[in-house]
């Protein structure tokens, strides 16, 4: 009898430690939207669990308000796309290193009709130029985020006198900043048969991954400036000593191993690839 009572308690004593011992093997990553929404991480992280048996719990929000996870020690990770500020996460002693995982490129996005004539333009900032110019529809991220990031470059690049937040100045009536992801700023284009700088996972996966039809372009492309990459960061346990940064390290490792940069670099859309891998030494 006290020999069924012992193995009785030990079986509870196991059953009752099995979800914390799951719950070890979880990791909170923030990232940016278009890595969501382009469908990667349905493709990437089952892959990852598979391999390693570590679960990735996703907050997928702007680059900027990503970044502010790790800092505040919100996330164990962070996956973005915004080097300068990626590099100026690292210096400030927030991440423990920055490692090249994948880029792809930004895109504007608009009617095929082309109302601004931006298809023959020289480079990118002209074309950005002659939407300003024709006063055509452009709806911006206003997010922070690392697409928004990019877009206030182009802005710059124009040589056009802006606001404090880089933005044209006397744009009312036709540039629209929408404080919102990826995805929404798509779908608030195409309502207003406007134009938008987008990364191209997204587009593609709106273009071709949803039933519903989307009416948008690619109506500008392959500018220097409009490559993207894409880095991924432990958050510092200096900084932070509640984070888990082995398992999170673990998770940068296996992003730029030969079998996760294998599996970025064959997720595809429509026949398209996606991303490229960017792993470096």
């Amino acid at each position: 009898m006290k020999k069924t009572v012992l193995t009785l308690i030990c079986a509870f004593i196991l059953l009752a430690a099995i979800p914390a011992l799951a719950q070890d093997k979880v990791i909170t990553m923030s990232t940016t939207t278009s890595t969501e929404a382009s469908g990667l991480l349905d493709y990437l992280l089952p892959e990852f669990q598979k391999d390693t048996g570590i679960t990735v719990r996703v907050m997928s929000k702007g680059t900027g308000a990503a970044l502010r996870d790790g800092m505040d020690g919100n996330a164990d990770v962070v996956f973005v796309h915004d080097v300068a500020r990626e590099e100026q996460f690292v210096a400030e002693g927030y991440g423990t290193k920055r490692y090249y995982v994948m880029y792809n490129d930004f895109i504007i996005v608009g009617p095929e009709s082309d109302p601004a004539g931006i298809k023959d333009a020289p480079n990118s900032a002209e074309a950005m130029k002659r939407i300003a110019a024709a006063k055509a529809p452009f709806v911006s991220r206003g997010d922070d985020s690392g697409t928004h990031s990019r877009e206030r470059q182009l802005w710059e690049a124009t040589g056009l006198a802006l606001t404090d937040a880089k933005s044209p100045q006397d744009s009312g009536g036709w540039y629209f900043s929408i404080g919102q992801g990826m995805g929404e700023a798509l779908i608030f284009a195409e309502e207003k048969e406007g134009y938008v700088l987008a990364d191209r996972g997204t587009y593609l996966q709106y273009k071709y991954g949803r039933s519903q039809p989307f009416d948008l372009g690619v109506v500008y492309e392959g500018d220097d400036m409009l490559k993207n990459p894409y880095g991924v960061i432990p958050v510092n346990p200096e900084k932070h000593p509640h984070v888990k940064f082995d398992l999170a390290d673990t998770f940068a490792q296996w992003l730029v191993s030969e079998r996760g940069q294998q599996i970025i670099g064959s997720y595809q859309l429509h026949d398209q690839p996606l991303f490229f891998s960017d792993a470096k030494e």
